[in-house]
């Protein structure tokens, strides 16, 4: 017969192996198949190289491609440093809108993980959105701060001291933003370069 205490251990060894298998599933189930990724993303670009021969439109993403762009977007949306922002949903379609522009650029021969490729690709455009909001931000703030508003108008005669409580409110409560100054930038190499120089041609 059996103890208490060998019970207890063959439980808990059913409980771990239960646990091992689990994690081993969902460690091969992943949202992007990276194989199946790979070999659309070098389908499309044949059919770029064929199109650009005879001087046609180069051919529209897939609806593979556009999924994948989707599942990495909102997954990355999900992590710690990104999912509190208000903003999120612009930071996915930022980061899709990315992926589309740059899909050209994925080149086959020098990489075989398209799904590396275009999580960092979003991952920046994620960064340049966050950015550009604080920037809003801190411009709001300093309106508030520093314009003297007149909301309301007193009749004549009226010395009475009136004050806007919901401006008040808004500059006792608002989470400041403080936009740090430009460093130099430094020579950048690779997907981070090319980037940010389209990003600055574009503006």
């Amino acid at each position: 017969m059996t103890t208490r205490l060998e019970e207890k251990k063959i439980i808990q060894q059913k409980l771990k192996s239960v646990a091992s298998e689990k994690k081993v599933a969902k460690a091969k189930m992943h949202y992007v198949d990276n194989k199946l990724f790979f070999k659309e993303m070098v389908q499309w670009k044949i059919e770029i190289s064929e199109q650009e021969e005879v001087d046609e439109r180069p051919p529209k993403i897939t609806d593979y491609m556009g999924e994948c762009f989707y599942k990495i977007a909102t997954h990355l949306s999900y992590r710690p440093n990104f999912i509190n922002y208000t903003y999120r949903e612009e930071m996915i379609g930022d980061g899709i809108e990315n992926c589309i522009r740059y899909a050209k650029n994925f080149n086959p021969e020098k990489s075989t993980n398209p799904f590396a490729y275009f999580t960092q690709i979003i991952y920046y455009a994620f960064i340049r959105r966050i950015t550009k909001e604080k920037k809003q931000t801190s411009i709001k703030q300093k309106i508030i701060d520093n314009t003297a508003l007149k909301t309301h108008d007193v009749m004549e005669g009226d010395e009475d001291v009136y004050h806007n409580t919901h401006i008040e409110f808004l500059r006792d409560h608002m989470d400041h933003q403080e936009i740090l100054p430009k460093k130099r930038k430094k020579a950048k190499q690779g997907i981070e370069h090319f980037i940010e120089e389209l990003n600055e041609n574009e503006i």
